[in-house]
């Protein structure tokens, strides 16, 4: 496998050149819209239930609420028509982004270079398409050799292999798990690339970072840098905006793809879905009822007991958000997870001055159910969260690549204080043992001093 995803790299590599999308977005416009009155949200469920227009946020037309964004694309053969419609209900609207494809064009990669090497010259302030993912993988893991191990997850719709990585220190002490997946939906680019520079910060810096240095001392980092391949995939060669995995359905496929964070065993179907195939929350024909999810499910489940952090990486919005989406009956440990929430939220401010909202989903997002997060805290997994990264609706789904650092740089921020949090909580001797061992050091150095003195 890893010498055929290496063919494919090389060959990637030696025919230099613009990518480009079959599927156009010419003139497509974002619009921003926050309704005023009942009568005003009546009529923009409608609107976009009729002309099945594309909604960023919310992402169903029954979660459109008075005083609450709403950003919808519109294609461009109905710009004309929804404007007008808007304009007759007297519904106040602004143009986010008034051509698509000027963005889609920012955020690809003007050529795939002939001569670069993985990692050293990996460049991870530009997105990287699912092949060259592949093989900064077995790079990575070829070039720390002493911290990172590749396993094998398991295999997508379309038959992909799936890989995580582990990040582990050797150590005597048992040790626990932080668990984080990205790219969940396909066309949320910002999350692959948070995770790759995840990585190559933790293994840049474990040396000299204390905090990074200690908590690799008890925990172990598994990372999933991708865990919707197919739809990944799909996004850089035919639909950008892509957000479902590609599972066939109604006899054979005459709709495609499954919102993979609708499909967990968690209140499954029950808010915040569809159950049509062609919406862009379908949530399957089951829980786990798709391969994707069920390999991290079973995989999860083994490693359970000693999973303490649950992290999943989307965009956009700017939220730290914990369970549940489902209810608003809050968890057990609701208040410790809000005050770790707010410590990362307060880190991430402090680099850029980017706000982010903490809270359970479903009392400041919307409602929804089967989600990843959600499940892994009913399975027994303390900490769980899921960020929804830069920015808020400016660019939306589509950030260009110029944000990919900063973005990256204040989630470091935000998810080592989360890590730092639960090492300090489930390895507290940790703590203890180095303020001994540098009392014991100041002591011995003292007696030596006074000795020499003495002397």
């Amino acid at each position: 496998m890893q010498i055929f995803l290496g063919i494919i790299f090389s060959l990637g590599m030696l025919i230099p050149g613009k990518l480009s999308l079959k599927l156009p977005y010419d003139r497509h416009q974002v619009l921003h819209i926050v309704p005023e009155t009942f009568q005003q949200v009546q009529h923009l469920q409608h609107l976009c239930s009729t002309l099945l227009l594309d909604l960023w946020k919310p992402l169903l037309p029954q979660d459109i609420c008075v005083g609450e964004d709403l950003h919808i694309r519109v294609s461009a053969p109905l710009v004309k028509e929804v404007k007008d419609s808007l304009d007759r209900h007297m519904v106040s609207y602004k143009v986010l982004i008034p051509n698509v494809q000027e963005l889609v064009d920012q955020s690809m990669p003007r050529e795939r270079s002939s001569h670069r090497q993985v990692p050293e010259g990996y460049v991870y302030t530009e997105y990287h398409p699912m092949e060259e993912i592949y093989q900064w993988m077995i790079q990575i893991q070829k070039s720390y050799s002493e911290l990172v191990t590749q396993h094998y997850l398991g295999k997508t719709v379309e038959n992909r292999e799936m890989y995580y990585l582990q990040i582990s220190q050797p150590s005597h002490k048992t040790k626990k798990i932080v668990w984080m997946d990205c790219g969940i939906h396909a066309r949320e680019w910002i999350s692959p690339a948070f995770c790759q520079w995840f990585v190559k910060e933790i293994l840049q810096n474990y040396k000299s970072d204390p905090k990074i240095s200690r908590f690799l001392q008890n925990l172990d980092l598994y990372v999933l840098p991708v865990l919707n391949i197919d739809g990944y995939m799909y996004s850089w060669e035919k639909e950008r905006l892509w957000r479902k995995n590609r599972s066939p359905h109604m006899n054979g496929g005459t709709c495609y793809g499954t919102d993979l964070n609708r499909n967990f065993n968690s209140s499954w179907g029950s808010v915040g879905v569809s159950h049509n195939c062609s919406s862009e929350v379908f949530c399957g024909s089951g829980p786990e009822s798709e391969p994707e999810t069920r390999a991290v499910a079973q995989f999860i489940e083994q490693k359970k007991s000693d999973i303490l952090c649950y992290l999943t990486m989307h965009s956009y919005g700017q939220y730290i958000l914990t369970p549940y989406g489902s209810t608003t009956e809050p968890p057990s440990n609701s208040e410790e997870l809000m005050l770790v929430a707010k410590q990362a939220a307060s880190a991430l401010v402090g680099k850029y001055g980017t706000s982010y909202q903490v809270g359970p989903t479903s009392l400041i997002l919307y409602s929804n159910s089967g989600s990843s997060r959600d499940w892994a805290h009913t399975i027994g997994i303390p900490f769980s969260y899921t960020f929804e990264l830069r920015d808020k609706g400016t660019y939306g789904f589509l950030l260009p690549s110029n944000q990919i650092q900063p973005t990256c740089e204040e989630t470091m921020l935000a998810v080592t204080a989360i890590i730092d949090y639960v090492d300090h909580k489930y390895f507290p001797d940790g703590a203890v043992m180095l303020t001994s061992g540098i009392s014991l050091c100041l002591s011995l150095c003292l007696n030596v001093v006074l000795t020499w003195t003495a002397s």
